[in-house]
């Protein structure tokens, strides 16, 4: 019997992030079309006889109760006792705090983890019901793919991935709090909306300038306010050549979606040395983790 398994847990983008409302239990109403991409996390889960232990290559990733890979391990092993216990080995390639789910594809990568190596034989629903209880992000994150997402992230439907993007993500030197971002929306404040349905129109002809138009994050109006720079990389995406320029979640992270590789690789190789880490990306399909990043000197180098 194995006694250990390795997983990706690819990060996610946010192509439309729109929010409707506040809903009664506190949480937000969303309505977001997420899109997993091949920079992607590395996950080791091994059989222990008791415990959970979580260790990283990341030291400012906490082990404890802190960590919602942590989170994940204690929620599945405490509904199903007689288990062993299991070390997790986190290797981080997705940056802490940039709004591209990293803590959440690392519990989905977990619950997915035990559930093979204890042979607890738990159904997709019976996964997706404990993803929600960790984060509203897990769901997709278990499930993978391209999809759109409601209520608070639970409610899924996927997305065919008939075309394979190419992106440029610009990580800030700065990170943010999701909780802060989404504690300070303002619906009042949101000018421009995303078009979801001229966006799934344009997803399914495979039009990618209709998407690249219907494409808007309400979030920008928190989180780019407070920071200019996310205008600031938005601007020099473009001019790289990026048909849209969007931030991702509750942010920092700014993304440019290009025409085709060419277009990405080369505005890979132009974006200006800074503080920022830059990474070429793709549709995650699997098989094509990780993806490429250009080092603090600025010179291109291999995840």
């Amino acid at each position: 019997m194995a006694t250990q398994v390795i997983l990706d847990a690819p990060a996610k983008l946010n192509l439309t992030l729109d929010i409707k409302g506040k809903r009664p239990d506190g949480y937000h109403e969303l309505e977001t079309v997420m899109h997993q991409i091949s920079l992607a996390d590395k996950i080791t889960i091994t059989q222990i006889p008791e415990g959970i232990e979580v260790t990283s290559n990341c030291p400012e990733l906490p082990a404890g109760e802190g960590n919602l890979a942590y989170k994940a391990a204690r929620t599945i092993l405490d509904k199903h006792p007689g288990q062993g216990g299991v070390a997790i080995h986190i290797e981080k390639a997705i940056p802490i705090g940039a709004g591209l789910a990293g803590g959440s594809t690392d519990a989905a990568a977990v619950l997915k983890g035990i559930n093979g190596l204890y042979k607890l034989n738990l159904s997709p629903r019976q996964l997706m019901s404990l993803a929600l209880e960790i984060g509203s992000d897990v769901p997709f994150c278990l499930q993978g793919g391209t999809a759109l997402a409601r209520g608070r992230g639970e409610k899924l439907e996927s997305l065919p991935l008939n075309m394979n993007f190419h992106f440029l993500l610009v990580k800030p030197s700065f990170s943010v709090s999701t909780a802060e971002v989404y504690g300070q929306f303002d619906l009042s404040k949101v000018k421009q909306k995303p078009d979801t349905r001229r966006f799934l129109e344009g997803w399914h002809h495979c039009d990618i300038i209709s998407v690249c138009h219907a494409m808007e994050n309400v979030l920008e109006t928190v989180t780019a306010v407070r920071y200019p720079e996310i205008e600031s990389i938005k601007k020099r995406l473009v001019k790289l050549g990026a048909l849209k320029a969007l931030m991702s979640g509750s942010g920092p992270t700014v993304f440019g979606l290009f025409r085709d590789k060419a277009s990405a690789r080369q505005a890979w190789f132009d974006f200006p040395a800074g503080k920022e880490k830059v990474f070429l990306v793709t549709s995650y399909d699997g098989r094509k983790a990780n993806g490429r990043e250009t080092s603090a000197t600025g010179k291109p180098g291999i995840l």
